[in-house]
């Protein structure tokens, strides 16, 4: 005989457009959100974490680079003190 599991009702707030986006993925690969948040709660639990990273967006980014970002600040300087040279832009 199955034994029979209780339920809670969870709420999750978030931006409109995100859910709606979200949702029509979720259909397309035949999930709600019930059973998306189900999926994910479950692999927390089996894991023991999040079952992705969660990083920096910039992280790994080379333009955010501190290297790069001291090059950015010296060229708007430059530009600022009049210094700037205009050229075409060469696309690889």
């Amino acid at each position: 005989m199955a034994t029979k599991t209780s339920t809670s009702t969870v709420q999750v707030r978030m931006d409109t457009s995100l859910k709606e986006e979200m949702e029509q993925i979720l259909e397309r690969m035949g999930l709600t959100m019930t059973s998306a948040f189900t999926v994910f709660a479950r692999a927390i639990v089996n894991y023991g974490k999040i079952p992705f990273e969660i990083v920096d967006p910039r992280h790994g980014d080379p333009f955010w680079s501190e290297a790069n970002q001291r090059h950015l600040r010296a060229s708007i300087r430059e530009l600022e003190e009049g210094r700037g040279e205009e050229h075409e832009l060469i696309e690889a």
